[in-house]
């Protein structure tokens, strides 16, 4: 048994016990809609509904504590299918959709997933990497048709697991993180209390659901605060403003890359604010101040937002950026900054609930304005790694977190993160561990050394690119490796650019040097066509 490194939330709140208390307080009001399709879900037709999902998962065995894993599109049923396992006292087991079958095949096995709920559109890509049983989820209502009577009575304490999410590691294999049902309903509480979301509110669910932003910030959220969210399949820029006016959104979960792609798509003529009732297809159409404005800022995380995309974004659209920071081990947001002028732009804001500080290598706290590790504690953080007590030992020396990025706190309390103690790459906010990269071109038989780096992109924030020194009498193309990379990892980790060395630069102790690989790169080459 895992130890508890924080202290539960005070109220004895579990998920399924907040859906209960939200359909007694507004049973006909929208929870949840679904873009792509237009139904609508009551909180009542949801509760339904989810009620005969979780009696679907019973009547295939699982008990509680069991994994149900989830290879989903965006979608209501993705939504459904999570509040269906911690109805059950299951534990939603999210999947990349964007991994490779190999990659899903090793994240089913690792978290013994008992049952995985699949999106049709996936099945080809599995090659047969699927759990026997498996049930296609693409349709929630014809799904659970014959599961209305059967009864749901397990006990459900805050304490109780109710995610495994995988986060990369940098031994190069993903840590599967625990979150409890008081993680979640506390972590809720903290954005919904910072950010002064009410039942007015509608939240724009547009990034990944097997991450946990989508969850915790946009869908958890209006839960708490007894609001309403959107769910739409993927970002498009295109697209964007005609959802935001459609369907009156007050708030939308964005990275930074996605700002930069909306202001890209804005980018040669002045900016017109899109209306869903023109019969013109362009999304740029309606002047500005004649659209029916709902929207009060955009959150955004996972990576800092260049100074200069914040402001552009601000000026270019009339919508604050309020910047956040966080990790799958907090639930997912830490900090935010205040949802209004008194910012700090190149900050991740103030603590919105749980503990923060910057420690040095002894676990002292550091002065104001000196640079340490970010340390968390709180109801919200996590209680461990799935079947690794070392790994959750050493992320909890001295009883706090330690989240792995160096940073520091100003006098005001506001916090910076200015670097990240391991090599980590977030590219569009998907975290990579260069490790994996390396580890995977050392199978290749024409290489006998490879480290990965992350380079800034304009775009993404950061790229993936390599360096390989070649055995003796071997010869490859770069084309050829990043061909090798994508057969076998997410295209999203894979190596853009691949640059070949004689020797990568070492240490004295025969740490690969990686900062100095940026040094070596040769300017103005574009990225090997495939």
């Amino acid at each position: 048994m895992l130890t508890l490194y924080h202290k539960m939330p005070e109220r004895n709140e579990t998920i399924r016990n907040l859906l209960q208390t939200r359909v007694l307080e507004h049973g006909d009001k929208v929870l949840l809609i679904s873009e792509i399709d237009e139904r609508e879900f009551s909180y009542g037709a949801f509760s339904k509904l989810v009620h005969r999902t979780a009696s679907l998962l019973k009547s295939r065995g699982i008990e509680k504590g069991d994994v149900v894993s989830l290879l989903l599109p965006n979608s209501a049923e993705y939504i459904i299918a999570y509040f269906a396992c911690w109805s059950l006292g299951a534990v939603a087991g999210p999947i990349n959709s964007l991994l490779k079958p190999e990659e899903i095949e090793w994240t089913l096995a690792n978290s013994e997933s008992k049952l995985l709920l699949v999106g049709s559109e996936f099945l080809s890509d599995l090659d047969g990497r699927v759990l026997p049983g498996s049930i296609v989820f693409d349709d929630a209502e014809t799904a659970t048709e014959a599961f209305d009577a059967v009864s749901i009575d397990t006990e459900i304490t805050p304490g109780d697991d109710a995610v495994i999410i995988y986060t990369s590691g940098t031994t190069g294999k993903p840590k599967g993180c625990l979150l409890t049902h008081g993680n979640l309903v506390a972590n809720a509480r903290q954005i919904v209390e910072w950010l002064d979301f009410g039942p007015d509110d509608r939240l724009l669910s547009v990034m990944p659901l097997f991450h946990m932003n989508a969850v915790s910030v946009t869908t958890m959220s209006a839960l708490y605060a007894g609001g309403s969210t959107v769910v739409s399949p993927k970002f498009s820029a295109s697209r964007f403003w005609n959802i935001i006016d459609k369907h009156k959104i007050t708030s939308f979960g964005s990275v930074a890359t996605m700002l930069s792609m909306l202001l890209a798509k804005a980018s040669g003529s002045k900016f017109q604010v899109p209306s869903s009732r023109s019969d013109d297809p362009a999304p740029w159409n309606l002047e500005p101040g004649t659209w029916n404005r709902t929207l009060r800022f955009a959150m955004c995380g996972s990576a800092p937002v260049p100074a200069e995309v914040l402001h552009r974004f601000e000026d270019t659209f009339d919508c604050l950026v309020v910047e956040g920071y966080g990790l799958s081990e907090s639930t997912c947001r830490s900090t935010f900054n205040p949802p209004n002028k008194d910012r700090r732009p190149g900050s991740c804001g103030l603590p919105i609930g749980n503990e923060m500080a910057v420690w040095d290598e002894k676990n002292q706290p550091v002065a104001d304005g000196e640079l340490g590790e970010i340390v968390l504690r709180g109801p919200n953080i996590f209680r461990g790694y799935f079947k690794n007590e070392a790994a959750t030992e050493k992320a909890f020396e001295g009883g706090w977190f330690h989240t792995g990025d160096i940073g520091y706190r100003d006098a005001d309390g506001f916090y910076f993160i200015a670097d990240r103690k391991s090599d980590m790459i977030i590219r569009g906010g998907e975290n990579i561990y260069p490790r994996e990269i390396d580890e995977l071109l050392f199978t290749h038989p024409a290489i006998s050394a490879a480290a990965a780096i992350g380079v800034p992109d304009e775009l993404y924030g950061e790229e993936v690119e390599a360096f390989v020194v070649l055995r003796e009498g071997q010869n490859t193309s770069e084309s050829d490796l990043i061909a090798f990379c994508r057969k076998h990892l997410a295209d999203y980790k894979c190596p853009k650019r691949i640059h070949f060395l004689t020797e990568i630069p070492k240490g004295p102790t025969g740490k690969l040097l990686k900062r100095e690989l940026a040094k070596l790169r040769p300017a103005g080459r574009p990225p090997a066509k495939l």
